[in-house]
């Protein structure tokens, strides 16, 4: 098997070649540049080229990408035209909130949507199934922001249990009272981001476990007098499984993308928000290393889901 990993890991290598040419060019494409919005309009046009020209933006495409991709491999992202910080430490900035955000929103949604479709599975067409799946439809059909904006409304403003904003209060301090402050802060979004994505995963493994009911094999155990909830754990709920754990690798490498959407909502310091506002700002060096990024997790997480799928089920052997 670490023959086939290492084969795939050299085989990323030109995909992330041609990322990294196309993630770099099509920012350049991008209409207007970072210092345009940043300077007052009546500001002398002489002052915005030596600018432009001070950051090498004048210089040939093919060489600003040369150098890009020269400082890369020694571990430069570049400034943020925008921020004046090194890319490598804002992006770690924002990478830390995210990652937290994101894990305890994927804790949430599995303790979630495990239980449920494992109801919904057991008790098909029966008053839990339906009940399960009304629920699906409503978190399926409501659009994300939508979701988000209704939740803070509801739980901010009206009942006043979380904040709407930030990821940690002002007034805190010491190593309790920070981390304190962060958990409240994030609480909020991670609920409702968990109870927005749960559908997927309810819905396979509520297939997965009416699939399996009527195998061969469940009906082979059944006959040979096991006790159904022996079955049910060991055969049915086991083997339902597997969709759920080929996509883990993804969610995995997830936890350091972020959630763009409810980042946005609620104005949370962390990469999908940083993301948006390097688009907006056109912030070049920070948007092609956030690109970079999320396309070197999302290969990543390909092969860390096959690998997972290659140790749960010894019938997969990944090529």
């Amino acid at each position: 098997m670490w023959k086939t990993v290492l084969r795939r890991i050299l085989i990323m290598i030109p995909q992330l070649i041609i990322l990294s040419i196309l993630v770099f060019f099509l920012a350049k494409m991008m209409p207007g540049d970072p210092f345009s919005g940043q300077i007052n309009p009546n500001t002398d046009p002489k002052q915005l080229a030596a600018l432009k020209q001070a950051a090498g933006l004048n210089d040939p495409a093919p060489v600003q990408y040369a150098r890009w991709v020269g400082n890369l491999f020694k571990g430069d992202m570049g400034t943020s035209y925008i921020q004046h910080v090194p890319v490598t430490s804002l992006i770690a900035d924002r990478a830390v909130n995210t990652f937290w955000l994101s894990l305890l929103t994927t804790i949430i949604c599995y303790a979630i949507s495990i239980p449920l479709g494992v109801t919904a599975g057991r008790h098909q067409d029966e008053w839990q199934d339906q009940t399960v799946q009304i629920f699906n439809y409503i978190t399926f059909a409501v659009p994300a922001f939508v979701f988000f904006i209704l939740g803070i409304w509801l739980f901010g403003f009206t009942l006043g249990w979380f904040p709407i904003s930030g990821s940690v209060s002002p007034n805190a301090s010491g190593f309790w009272g920070t981390l304190g402050s962060q958990l409240y802060h994030i609480l909020l979004p991670a609920i409702l981001s968990a109870l927005i994505t749960t559908t997927s995963i309810v819905q396979y493994l509520r297939t997965g476990i009416v699939d399996n009911k009527v195998e061969d094999y469940v009906r082979t155990a059944h006959s040979k007098g096991v006790p159904d909830n022996v079955v049910f754990n060991k055969h049915i709920l086991r083997n339902s499984l597997l969709p759920i754990a080929s996509s883990f690798g993804t969610v995995i490498t997830g936890l350091l993308s972020g959630s763009m959407v409810v980042e946005m909502v609620f104005s949370y310091p962390g990469m999908g928000k940083l993301f948006l506002d390097s688009i907006g700002q056109r912030d070049y060096t920070t948007l092609t290393a956030l690109i970079l990024i999320f396309g070197t997790l999302t290969l990543l997480g390909n092969l860390l889901s096959d690998i997972i799928m290659s140790i749960v089920d010894p019938r997969i052997r990944i090529k």
